[in-house]
């Protein structure tokens, strides 16, 4: 009980010593680089006033959720009055640039975002020249080992014009993702494959996924499939039945 209470009260030290910092120009502090007299008082202050705590954690708690908003009430604005800006280098598919913009935020490894892809990929078609879809990527890393690699290899298609021939064929063959599968499946599409291997492993894939992660940390995204159309956010494996629907809210 009383290692219990010191794991708890260690990470409650984390999180007072952090929210102490954030007004202040400091690194960040790791839990085991805390000096243990300081860990020593601070648990001292925590069974005396939890509250105290709990309060600081749950004020910061809101103060990320209220920049959130902030960022995703911006995203909404800037994709209905300068869609460009957002649509920026990614892959798009649709009109060029319809009177509805579709971003999707997605993750080759996902279950969810394989079955979406199917209802998204009709959705389009029936209103091509009305709606652009933009593929954003975010490899939830934690939950998928193939997820970054996959989305890497994706850009470096998409640099010989065929993001969405290998975005569907990465779908397809989810179960087989891995080092062997990419240069197949460009091999398959015709790509230029040293080309293709080339710049997969490059800087610049990494640094273009991590944009598109790093866009999605802003907005507070932390499960895909997500999407915005227009000002209309959800998420989830839609149908089209549900893309349908949210189009005409949209409008």
């Amino acid at each position: 009980m009383i290692r219990k209470f010191r794991q708890f009260a260690t990470q409650l030290v984390s999180w007072f010593v952090i929210s102490l910092l954030l007004f202040s120009c400091s690194a960040p502090v790791q839990a085991d680089n805390i000096d243990p007299k300081l860990e020593e008082k601070v648990i001292q202050i925590i069974r005396k006033n939890p509250q105290v705590i709990l309060d600081s954690v749950q004020a910061y708690q809101q103060q990320q959720q209220q920049n959130q908003q902030k960022a995703q009430q911006s995203f909404i604005q800037n994709l209905k009055q300068n869609p460009k800006s957002i649509i920026a280098n990614s892959p798009i598919k649709g009109a060029t640039l319809g009177k509805v913009v579709l971003v999707e935020f997605s993750d080759f490894q996902c279950p969810y975002c394989r079955e979406a892809a199917s209802s998204v990929k009709q959705f389009v078609e029936k209103h091509q020249n009305q709606v652009t879809l933009v593929y954003k990527h975010l490899p939830l890393t934690s939950l998928h080992a193939e997820a970054f690699p996959a989305a890497k290899a994706s850009w470096a298609a998409q640099q010989q014009g065929k993001f969405w021939d290998y975005h569907d064929a990465l779908f397809e063959q989810q179960k087989q993702l891995g080092e062997a599968v990419y240069p197949q499946i460009a091999q398959k599409l015709g790509l230029d494959v040293e080309r293709f291997n080339r710049d997969r492993n490059s800087p610049a894939a990494e640094a273009a996924v991590n944009q598109d992660v790093q866009l999605a940390e802003q907005l507070g995204i932390t499960g895909t499939p997500f999407f915005v159309m227009n000002g209309q956010v959800f998420s989830g494996a839609v149908d089209l039945a549900t893309l349908e629907q949210t189009l005409a809210k949209a409008q």
